[in-house]
């Protein structure tokens, strides 16, 4: 436990991902130590969501070539397809990308592939990455896969809460501790013209697209009513036997909700992606919304209409909870909620983990020494601690200097009470002992993917009960888990909570 709680401690900043607008140049920290080398190019393979990741990768990749002569060019996919051209990639004899921008929670595959470049080198001899700024979390867990460094933190991940700050006041209605306060003051709120076009609007966003990011949203509901005990007693399987903790009444509730929020949602919302909760609420459109960190930096930008009217919260709780003696709801109490405030269990989701750029181990040596050198000048502290803060990186903080330095943030236009809203919210969900972490196995794609948001996909547009839904997840994921090897991936998932190797 002393493990896990010093990894929620160090998580201090996370989230994710969106939007557009023009970055600025940044000035150049450092001029890479690579002389100039004529028409030597770096290709780069990340994901196509406007411009969420990519949009920053360019930019300090013109950046990097008018300093070095090295030119980066970057191809995006969409990221449903994303796990699957990087491996096609990584694993074929004519690979041809030397940096790959991808998920956190998917490394362990390409790490264990021998796919990767080893970076603990590059690392240590070079000051200018200020790897001690990097937050412990991202260093020790996202970075990492058997205590090698296999990736550069570009971003941080959680999900939380945001609400209209004046319509709420306006109703007399305060933020929700709860789903069940989620979803009456959706229903209430709903229809209520809150941009003043003259059409309603809608009491909850919420992503619910296939083959997306939405299925992120759908855990963060789940969290609360499975995990009460600490951040080492995870969401997903049981720790000891590896069985998948969906077929019980935690999980369908989450689903039902989920559901529900739906009829308080936007006509089109099953097509709803990432970016369209973002813009959805940054034009007025939403009461409530659960996201990354995106919102945030968003609410500045010169089309929004909720800037300085928006507020943050750590994510609804719920007063009963899963007892996995009895695979029954029941209410809260000392014994079940040992974290619980007064009778409500928080468990904030520390959400897809973040962004990071790693190297083909098949490219060239010259080549890996240039693509480090890339990731490196975007994630210094000069450039990333600009990026973080602007609406259109999709990059949230990772860096504790990034927190620290509230001016960055002020200078972006956003006001010292949304700040506070802001990062007080990030402060309250990283420090939360009940934290969850997010899922970290050999091919965890497949069991996010292919069969949960398959499965939820299907529910949502009524095809299927809710309980032929958490049957349907129950066995494909089992059925993976013997695939893969449920020894194999009981110690993974283990060791990705911080317990011992063994039950």
């Amino acid at each position: 436990m002393r493990v896990v709680f010093a990894l929620v401690i160090s998580l201090i900043f996370v989230f994710q991902c969106v939007a557009q607008s023009n970055l600025p140049l940044s000035k150049i920290e450092s001029q890479p130590s690579t002389l100039l080398h004529a028409n030597t190019q770096l290709n780069v393979l990340t994901v196509d969501l406007g411009t969420i990741i990519s949009k920053p990768l360019i930019q300090r990749g013109l950046e990097f070539e008018q300093r070095t002569g090295i030119k980066v060019n970057v191809t995006k996919v969409p990221f449903g397809q994303l796990y699957n051209e990087i491996s096609k990639d990584l694993s074929s004899p004519t690979s041809q990308y030397d940096i790959i921008a991808y998920a956190s929670q998917w490394m362990v595959d390409f790490a264990q592939n021998n796919y990767l470049e080893r970076l603990d080198t590059y690392v240590s001899a070079d000051p200018l990455i200020q790897w001690n700024d990097v937050s412990r979390f991202f260093r020790d867990f996202s970075s990492k896969y058997n205590g090698q460094i296999y990736s550069i933190p570009l971003d941080g991940d959680l999900h939380l809460l945001y609400y209209r700050l004046d319509v709420l006041k306006k109703y007399g209605l305060t933020p929700p501790r709860t789903w069940d306060d989620y979803l009456a003051i959706a229903k209430q709120l709903h229809g209520v013209d809150m941009n003043g076009d003259g059409e309603g609007d809608f009491g909850s966003c919420i992503s619910k697209k296939a083959n997306e990011q939405s299925y992120w949203s759908l855990l963060s509901i789940a969290g609360s009513f499975l995990q009460s005990k600490g951040t080492s007693q995870g969401i997903f399987f049981n720790t000891k036997t590896m069985a998948p903790l969906v077929n019980n009444a935690a999980f369908k509730k989450a689903l039902q909700i989920y559901k529900q929020t739906t009829e308080f949602g936007s006509a089109d919302e099953l097509n709803f992606d990432t970016n369209d909760v973002r813009y959805a609420f940054i034009n007025g459109r939403c009461a409530l919304a659960i996201e990354w960190g995106d919102i945030g930096t968003m609410t500045v930008l010169p089309e929004s209409k909720v800037k300085n009217k928006t507020g943050v919260s750590i994510l609804p709780g719920s007063t009963e909870v899963l007892n996995r003696k009895t695979n029954q709801l029941e209410r809260c109490n000392s014994t079940l909620c040992p974290f619980a405030m007064g009778d409500i269990n928080y468990a904030p989701y520390a959400a897809f983990g973040g962004w990071v750029g790693s190297i083909n181990r098949a490219s060239t040596a010259g080549k890996k020494k240039l693509a480090y050198e890339y990731l490196s000048y975007v994630t210094q502290p000069l450039q990333s601690n600009e990026d973080v803060t602007i609406g259109a990186t999709g990059m949230n903080p990772y860096r504790t200097s990034q927190l620290v330095n509230q001016q960055s943030w002020l200078k972006q236009g956003m006001s010292e009470n949304t700040l506070r809203f802001y990062l007080g919210s990030i402060s309250k969900t990283v420090n939360n002992a009940n934290i969850i972490l997010d899922l970290r196995i050999f091919e965890n794609n497949r069991y996010f993917r292919d069969i949960l948001d398959t499965e939820v996909a299907k529910y949502l547009r009524h095809n299927q009960t809710v309980d032929q839904t958490v049957e349907n997840i129950e066995t494909g994921w089992n059925k993976l888990t013997d695939e893969i090897g449920r020894n194999k991936q009981l110690k993974a998932y283990r060791a990705s909570l911080g317990l011992v190797a063994t039950p």
